[in-house]
C-alpha cells in the first residue's frame, strides 16, 4: 500500500467519524465523496466519475463497491481490505448491486446516512438510491458530517499544506519570470504547473485561472490563449498542490504602467484583506469574515465590482474544484476554528473601465491571529518591458 498518512492518523479519523455517527444515531454511512474516501482510507482515484460507494458501519467495517478498473487502485492506495466489484452488464444498475451488498452486510432496516452533496453522485444515481433503499432502510442525508471533520486539519495534514504553499510561491515566481510584453499565456501556465510537478506536487482540483486584457476580469478558466501587450493586465489564480492538499493564491499583475483605477482598486483589495485577517480567529464566523471584506470594499465604492463571497476552506480536494466548505459569504454561521486552512480572495472586476484587481492568499488559523502560508509580497505587482 502507498499511504500518505500514519496508521494512527487514519485510526483517529475513523474514531472521530464513529463518534459523529453515534451522535447522529447512524448504523452505517454510504460515502460517495472522493474526498471522504481519501480522508478516511487514503483511497486515491478519479474513478469516482463512475459509480462507487464506500460503506462504513458504526461497528468499524469498511467495504468498497467499485469498478474493476479501480480494484488495484484501491488495494494500492488505501487501507480498505474488503473491496467488491460491481459488474458492467446491460441495463443493470450498480445501485441494485449495492443494495444486495447492504443486505449481505445485515443492514436491512438500519439507519443509513448518505452523502448526496458531492460530485461523486449524479442525480440519476441519487434517484435510484432513493427508489431502491427507501423501503430497505431508514435513509437520511449525511452530506455535511465528514466535510465538517475535514475542515479542521491534523498536524500531518498541515505538513502537506505547508509543502503545497511552498510550491504555490515557487509557481508565482516562475510566472513572473515569463510575464512581459509579448509573452504567451500558455508559456506562463506551463512554467507554473511545471514548477509544481518538479517539486513533487500534483494536479490541482481545478484548472489554474489565467486571463489578460478584458479576460483578466474572469474568475474561471476558459480555453484560448493570447499574447500580452505592452500595456496589459493578467489575472492569475492558482494553487500549490501536494498530496491533493491545496494552498491557493491570486494576483493581478500589471504589464506596463498601472492606471489610477488599478491603484484605487488595489488599495481597496489590500485594506479588505487586512480586515478579514482580523476575523480569522476562533469565535468569529465565516459570515463575519465576509462582512469585514464587504465593509472595506464598499467604503471605497467598490460594491458594484466585488463578489458575494470572499473565500473558502481548502484541503484535499478532487476535480472539478479545489473549493471546500465552509465558504465566506453573508450570514454564514459556520465558526472559524483553530487549524483551518482558508483561502481569502479579494476580487474586484470593473467592467465599465475594463480594470481587474485581485489579491488572495491562504491562511492557517490558530488560537490568535492567522498565519499566512505564503511568503509572497502583497504589493501591487507590476512588470515592464
Amino acid at each position: 500500500m502507498a499511504l500518505h498518512f500514519s496508521e494512527a492518523e487514519f485510526a483517529s479519523r475513523f474514531d472521530k467519524l464513529k463518534a459523529v455517527m453515534e451522535t447522529e444515531k447512524l448504523d452505517a454511512m454510504l460515502l460517495f465523496a472522493q474526498e471522504s474516501m481519501y480522508w478516511l482510507t487514503g483511497y486515491d482515484t478519479f474513478g469516482f466519475c463512475f459509480f462507487q460507494c464506500l460503506v462504513v458501519t458504526a461497528d468499524g467495517r469498511k467495504v468498497l463497491l467499485t469498478r474493476s478498473a479501480d480494484e488495484r487502485q484501491a488495494k494500492h492506495t488505501s487501507n480498505i481490505e474488503d473491496i467488491r466489484i460491481w459488474i458492467d452488464r446491460g441495463a443493470a444498475s450498480p445501485v441494485g448491486q449495492l443494495k444486495d451488498m447492504l443486505f449481505d452486510m445485515d443492514l436491512l432496516g438500519s439507519r443509513l446516512g448518505i452523502e448526496y452533496d458531492t460530485h461523486g453522485m449524479t442525480g440519476k444515481i441519487a434517484l435510484q438510491i432513493n427508489e431502491q433503499l427507501s423501503s430497505f432502510a431508514d435513509i437520511r442525508d449525511a452530506s455535511p458530517l465528514i466535510p465538517e471533520l475535514r475542515a479542521v486539519k491534523s498536524e500531518e495534514e498541515i505538513a502537506y499544506v505547508r509543502k503545497a504553499a511552498e510550491l504555490g510561491d515557487k509557481a508565482y515566481y516562475a510566472a513572473l519570470d515569463e510575464i512581459r510584453p509579448g509573452a504567451d499565456e500558455g508559456r506562463i501556465l506551463a512554467a507554473m504547473q511545471g514548477t509544481i510537478f518538479e517539486g513533487g506536487g500534483d494536479y490541482p482540483g481545478n484548472e489554474f485561472i489565467i486571463g489578460s486584457d478584458r479576460d483578466a476580469l474572469l474568475c474561471r478558466y476558459k480555453a484560448g490563449r493570447r499574447t500580452l501587450s505592452d500595456q496589459d493586465q493578467i489575472t492569475l489564480e492558482w494553487a500549490g498542490t501536494y498530496r491533493h492538499y491545496h494552498a491557493a493564491l491570486m494576483r493581478t499583475v500589471v504589464i506596463g504602467t498601472p492606471t489610477d483605477r488599478h491603484h484605487e482598486m488595489y488599495t481597496a483589495a489590500r485594506e479588505a484583506l487586512a480586515a478579514v485577517e482580523t476575523q480569522l480567529v476562533p469565535g468569529r464566523t465565516f459570515g463575519d469574515v465576509f462582512d469585514a471584506h464587504a465593509e472595506r470594499m464598499d467604503h471605497h465604492g467598490m460594491m458594484p465590482h466585488r463578489l458575494n463571497a470572499c473565500g473558502y476552506s481548502l484541503g484535499a480536494r478532487f476535480t472539478p474544484s479545489w473549493m471546500d466548505t465552509p465558504m465566506a459569504f453573508k450570514a454564514n454561521p459556520a465558526e472559524v476554528k483553530p487549524n483551518m486552512v482558508i483561502f481569502m480572495h479579494m476580487i474586484l472586476m470593473d467592467s465599465i473601465t475594463g480594470t481587474a484587481m485581485t489579491l488572495g492568499q491562504t491562511y492557517l488559523t490558530g488560537t490568535g491571529a492567522p498565519e499566512s502560508l505564503s511568503t509572497l509580497p502583497l504589493d501591487l505587482p507590476v512588470k515592464s518591458g
